[in-house]
């Protein structure tokens, strides 16, 4: 085993790939791959119930520890802006005069390229943003995904009873598609947990204005399924971000940066807090007002009877 800390490991792997930019869910690949026995215990650790929970965690440990990184090496960078966050060894790095010009051009043409994607953005529906987040839920976590539609409710005690109730996308991890067949169908027949639900609430761009409506908005419709997630294409740089963290502090919905020009950079900027349990008294109350809801319980109910799935039956 290594005797380098985390924050050792990266520094060493950015050094040794200089003038590389990664995102935190790259280096955290690239180190558990480099340094497995490092990371043997940590993955076989209870609470991580999937591959991915445990990838999302040293994901997650990356963002906290950033300026702890940076201060391994003076050569060592990290920018936020635009999303996802990445990570380069400078090779060429230095103080002096004409670095510092180069840099705030540098500065300049990335602030240009931001403004560029944010109006690229903007021009985008949230309605639209629907089926680019099923792709990268599908790509990027193997989830099944259904998009619920409002318009499918009943709206039978009016039009405001039903304000803030249902998610946009709803989705499926089938977490023992993967098992051996016998311990699958034992979990199956009894009590163990087959699967998890995921519950998604879509905003095209959160700011100090909006963010504590569209927060609350994704803790009122998604609180019901193990994670639940509130996604955005831009966050604003005016605090919202540290708003967003004390709010998912406090209530457990987590965040998604929706990367519309290369899915496969979105970010979980905040990972949801897991729950164990799914609350099927609210889910019941989204069954019997929307038919959305509806046929997505039903398929979740064919897969814990049956363990079949059909990717032909869930949107793609």
């Amino acid at each position: 085993m290594s005797k380098l800390t985390q924050t050792q490991k990266i520094a060493k792997w950015l050094a040794e790939h200089p003038n590389q930019k990664f995102t935190a869910r790259q280096l955290a690949k690239a180190i558990i791959e480099h340094y497995p026995e490092d990371y043997a215990k940590k993955r076989h650790n209870e609470r991580f119930e999937t591959e991915h929970d445990f990838l999302q965690q040293v994901v997650a440990e990356i963002g906290a520890q950033k300026e702890q990184i940076a201060k391994k090496n003076n050569k060592i960078r990290w920018q936020d802006k635009p999303k996802p966050r990445v990570y380069w060894f400078d090779e060429q790095g230095t103080t002096d005069l004409v670095t510092s010009i180069i840099d705030d051009d540098l500065v300049d043409i990335t602030e240009q390229a931001n403004r560029q994607q944010q109006a690229k953005q903007a021009h985008l529906s949230e309605y639209a943003l629907y089926p680019l987040l099923i792709h990268y839920l599908i790509t990027e976590h193997k989830l099944y995904c259904k998009r619920i539609d409002e318009k499918r409710s009943s709206n039978k005690y009016g039009i405001n009873a039903n304000k803030w109730l249902h998610p946009d996308i709803v989705a499926m991890q089938p977490i023992a598609e993967s098992w051996n067949e016998l311990v699958r169908t034992c979990v199956l027949k009894g009590d163990g947990q087959s699967v998890r639900l995921w519950s998604f609430e879509v905003k095209k761009g959160l700011t100090r204005a909006n963010v504590r409506e569209c927060y609350f908005q994704a803790v009122s419709n998604s609180t019901w399924a193990n994670e639940g997630y509130l996604v955005c294409t831009a966050i604003a740089a005016d605090g919202t971000e540290d708003e967003l963290r004390m709010l998912a502090a406090l209530h457990g919905i987590g965040v998604i940066v929706l990367n519309t020009n290369d899915l496969a950079e979105s970010e979980i900027l905040i990972p949801a807090r897991s729950k164990q349990n799914i609350d099927w008294q609210m889910v019941n109350r989204l069954v019997m007002e929307n038919g959305d809801m509806k046929d997505y319980i039903d398929l979740v109910s064919n897969y814990y009877e049956t363990g079949r799935l059909r990717a032909k039956d869930w949107n793609n």
